[in-house]
């Protein structure tokens, strides 16, 4: 939570920045927009409030697919999941190493801690704020009687036949009132003020009241409740309470306007006279719940000069309005991903499901209790198999899957070659004796050795990790914090769907790396020969606070059918490691046809046999 307040902060620079366009734009355009247009442009800042909220995730068609049930078969020939009896789970083969080491997980900045606990402090205050104008005004109505004059009673009828509103819209009248207001959503009621009754001319109440039932016919009362949580969440934020008082000053001579296009040209300067004859009355706004004629004296300033100033708008004015706010609200869109402030872009592959043969498929039976996702493509009729498309599509971290991409690094960047890989241990003392060695890039990449990749990286540097990324596109391409741990913790994130990408990217020599430099790497990720495949693969395990709570396996199988790329992901609170998603993308591969490992006489996978 800590973490999201500061990217919401951040975010804020950008709110300022659209309110800022909002309003250069009104100002600029003032003659061009309806005073409807003008109103309704605040809505586009009112969208742009409620982003960083939320998740910004495109609809896609997993969602429906989820809902319906309808997923494809779990295997060609109809078998269950881990039918396989040759796949015995305790037959883990000695050159599948899954060595990992444990992070802590990673503990809320200061500065955000800060942040958040003043931010909910403003939250409470205008929430108890919000509640106590709720009570008063609870209490005005329970004090309110209905409106007993004939007279006023006869001009709310004629309104409510001119506005062609036939839903019943109780009134009532109250001594605690200086201005007419409506309000409630589903339950709208109207109250009007003793003094307004006592001093009665019907000219006058006429107006009031056809102002009132212009806030009701443009639901105002649901704009109220998106300004007062605009006000509650965006408390500290200056620009943004600017914007919402000139959303209301907007909304008044909306509403001013509406009622002018009812009348004659010769009640304009009569309607006009009623607001300033009455401003002293009604210059203060009731509540922020209600909706009503009343305003600061600045606002009644720009309505009465609206007022002064009304002609009839033309349908060309009208046209060329609308115009302006569709190109208004394009502009601002551009905005919307930099507002993301739960990373929700860069967290999410860009996957577009009408661009791909994609079949979903429900494969729970292989993942048990276990969370996660399996993705295959098949190169040869360009397909996918996907199973659970939120997942696959979701960005997590790497682990030791990305060491893949370390030794790419090293080897284009010549901080290594495919001749002299070698790497001295520095005598520390590490958890797996297979660590306590010196190391080629081979010996390290099966044993999974961290130190190894861990000294490339700080011989090529982080910001020539982050330059790399970028170069290649690996998931969200962030390289923060230490250079040691960037892939091991929760800075860099790629997910399965993008893992598969990056190694048909590798295999067909589409990355920018030397063919050299890609069949070295591919040499040292090659995990077993067979007469007929070749399998390539790499592990990884992350393990938070001693905890496994996320295993991968990832890698690619040619074949005589062609060459097949996966990526597993496998998740729960313990014991999610790269071993298990190893085992279980055996199983899912072999009940499709597409490999099978193998298993000498004792029932156990056979080690694996270098190419001839």
């Amino acid at each position: 939570m800590a973490d999201f307040t500061v990217r919401f902060f951040l975010s804020n620079i950008v709110i300022s920045i659209i309110t800022g366009i909002l309003l250069t734009a009104r100002h600029l355009l003032q003659k061009s927009l309806t005073s409807r247009t003008r109103y309704h442009l605040w809505f586009l800042l009112l969208g742009a409030l409620a982003v960083p909220f939320l998740p910004l995730q495109p609809f896609r068609m997993t969602q429906i697919l989820s809902w319906t049930g309808s997923r494809a078969s779990v295997s060609p020939d109809g078998t269950v999941p881990g039918e396989n009896a040759a796949l015995a789970t305790s037959g883990t083969p000695g050159w599948m190493n899954d060595f990992t080491v444990s992070v802590s997980s990673k503990m809320p900045s200061p500065v955000g801690l800060v942040l958040c606990a003043l931010w909910f402090a403003g939250i409470l205050a205008m929430v108890i704020w919000l509640i106590r104008s709720a009570l008063r005004l609870r209490r005005i109505q329970k004090s309110a009687l209905p409106l007993q004059s004939p007279a006023v009673q006869s001009v709310y009828r004629i309104c409510m036949s001119e506005m062609r509103i036939t839903r019943n819209i109780p009134v009532y009248t109250t001594v605690f009132l200086k201005s007419p207001v409506i309000t409630g959503i589903f339950r709208p009621c109207i109250y009007l003020p003793t003094h307004l009754i006592s001093d009665f001319h019907a000219e006058e109440m006429r107006y009031m009241l056809l102002h009132e039932l212009q806030h009701y016919k443009h639901k105002d009362a649901f704009a109220n409740v998106w300004m007062n949580a605009a006000q509650v969440f965006y408390w500290f934020n200056p620009f943004v309470w600017y914007a919402l008082k000139e959303m209301r000053s907007d909304r008044e001579i909306a509403c001013d306007t509406a009622v002018l296009q009812m009348l004659h040209s010769g009640d304009y300067e009569s309607y006009g006279n009623t607001l300033i004859n009455y401003a002293e009355k009604i210059s203060r706004t009731a509540f922020p719940f209600a909706a009503g004629l009343g305003g600061s004296m600045e606002q009644m300033k720009k309505r009465i000069l609206n007022i002064a100033g009304y002609r009839p708008v033309s349908f060309r004015r009208k046209i060329k309005s609308l115009a302006l706010f569709v190109c208004i609200a394009l502009l601002l869109s551009g905005f919307l991903p930099a507002l993301s402030t739960g990373a929700a872009v860069s967290d999410r592959h860009a996957f577009t499901e009408s661009e791909n043969q994609v079949s979903y498929v429900d494969y729970s039976g292989y993942f048990g209790e276990n969370e996660g996702s399996f993705v295959l493509y098949d190169s040869t009729r360009g397909s996918w198999l996907i199973y659970n498309g939120e997942a696959a599509l979701t960005r997590i971290p790497p682990a030791s899957t990305y060491k893949i991409y370390i030794a790419l690094h090293a080897l284009e960047s010549g901080a290594v070659t495919a001749e002299d890989s070698l790497l001295s241990w520095n005598g520390t003392r590490y958890p797996y004796d297979a660590w306590n060695a010196d190391q080629t890039l081979e010996s390290a990449m099966t044993n999974s050795v961290n130190w190894y990749f861990q000294t490339l990286d700080r011989q090529m540097g982080l910001e020539s990790a982050r330059s790399f990324l970028r170069e290649i596109d690996y998931g969200n391409q962030t390289a923060e914090g230490d250079i040691s741990s960037y892939w091991l913790d929760s800075s860099l994130k790629i997910s399965p769907v993008e893992q598969v990408e990056l190694l048909r990217k590798l295999h067909d020599g589409l990355l920018p790396v030397s063919p050299e430099t890609a069949d070295a790497v591919q040499n040292a990720i090659r995990l077993s020969v067979t007469e007929n495949s070749t399998l390539y693969g790499k592990t990884g395990t992350e393990s938070i606070d001693g905890k496994d709570a996320s295993g991968w396996f990832i890698g690619y199988i040619e074949n005589g059918s062609g060459t097949y790329y996966f990526a597993a992901n496998i998740r729960q609170e313990d014991h999610a490691t790269g071993t298990a998603a190893t085992e279980l993308t055996f199983r899912i591969l072999a009940d499709l046809g597409i490999w099978t490992p193998p298993v000498s006489h004792s029932g156990y996978y056979q080690p694996w046999m270098p190419a001839q």
